[in-house]
């Protein structure tokens, strides 16, 4: 796979929104200026830069792995296919998704692995994975995942403090050991030869709660707080890009901003390229019930009281938002124009969602 040096630089001419950059080894150390920037980052935007967090040399071996589980034959990934019922881990092929309210059809297949099938290793957790996943899950996968939970769990640490919740409150709804939706993902879209309008993962909102990318093409866009038109996020060799998803969204009464964002082809030169990116979500615990956690911060209950009713609680566990937001998206599901809003996350938006889906 190509390198980030080999690749055609991202183009200075395209509309781009700047994101902060956090030190994770600064946040690490406690300074508080890194970790106001990481909180005016997570409570504005909801992306970030994050350097200096220690799993890049994992990257490239990751991205080896799904290069070679992609590369098999179709017929071998389909047993692995992710299904149709909300089931979010296997293989998805492209096609099986649709991306608005016409029925279009995706056209980026990915490989999801469980955060838990890698802890539990060899012993299948969820589920078993093609012979070129098991064949790394030991000197590949499982140490990559174990740095990316580190990462998140700090962060999510850091934020649980400036929430003004108790110690721990928000580690207790993520505990390693407890099952839940954390996934690597690594993804896969096609060489767009032709100039098209073509989007790769339809506008949406993260389901769970951090989430960890590393792209080396840019593709990545962002429909800022109070925008009317979407702006790409321009990949930087050796930052991931983090964002607030909708778990952390609700626990915190809104305080904490999951973006709505979508992905396109690269621009210009790039867009001839494949587009590969890999990212590890953090979730809560399947059996969690997502909810403001008002009665434990007297921020988040400030927070409630400027929000709508009951908006800050869903009523469902992490397990069964993730189902529905993953099975509402699948083809086979799609019953008409209105199927779309089914797979609604935490989106806010000054502009009309059918405008920002288009």
């Amino acid at each position: 796979m190509p390198g980030l040096t080999s690749l055609p630089p991202f183009p200075e001419d395209v509309p781009t929104h700047p994101l902060l950059i956090v030190d994770y080894e600064l946040i690490k150390a406690g300074d508080e200026q890194e970790i106001d920037k990481l909180w005016k980052a997570a409570t504005e935007l909801g992306f970030w830069y994050l350097k200096n967090h220690g799993v890049d040399e994992g990257v490239g071996a990751m991205f080896d792995m799904g290069q070679e589980t992609l590369a098999s034959p179709l017929e071998e990934k389909m047993q692995y296919e992710q299904g149709d019922r909300g089931f979010s881990f296997g293989y998805k092929a492209s096609g099986v998704q649709f991306m608005d309210d016409k029925g279009t059809k995706d056209i980026t297949e990915f490989l999801n692995i469980s955060k838990d099938d890698a802890l539990a290793w060899p012993t299948p957790f969820h589920r078993t994975y093609p012979s070129t996943v098991n064949a790394r899950m030991e000197s590949t996968i499982k140490p990559f995942i174990e740095k990316s939970l580190a990462v998140n769990h700090f962060l999510i640490n850091v934020l649980n403090d400036r929430l003004g919740l108790p110690k721990g409150a928000l580690a207790e709804l993520h505990q390693v050991d407890r099952a839940s939706g954390c996934t690597a993902r690594c993804i896969k879209a096609p060489p767009m030869v032709e100039r098209e309008n073509k989007t790769f993962l339809n506008p949406h909102t993260d389901f769970g709660s951090l989430s960890f990318l590393h792209n080396r093409l840019g593709g990545l866009q962002v429909l800022p707080p109070g925008a009317d038109k979407w702006y790409y996020v321009k990949p930087l060799p050796g930052h991931a890009i983090c964002n607030i998803g909708d778990a952390l969204n609700i626990f915190s009464g809104g305080i904490l901003r999951s973006n709505i964002h979508r992905v396109m082809p690269p621009p210009k030169d790039q867009a001839q390229h494949e587009r590969w990116s890999l990212v590890f979500f953090t979730r809560p615990n399947d059996d969690v019930t997502l909810r403001a956690l008002a009665e434990k911060s007297p921020k988040i209950a400030e927070a409630v009281t400027k929000a709508p009713l009951g908006k800050y609680e869903p009523g469902v566990t992490a397990k069964q938002w993730l189902a529905r937001r993953v099975g509402s998206q699948r083809a086979t599901n799609y019953k008409g124009p209105e199927s779309w809003k089914e797979r609604k996350g935490t989106e806010e938006t000054t502009i009309p969602l059918s405008q920002a889906y288009s």
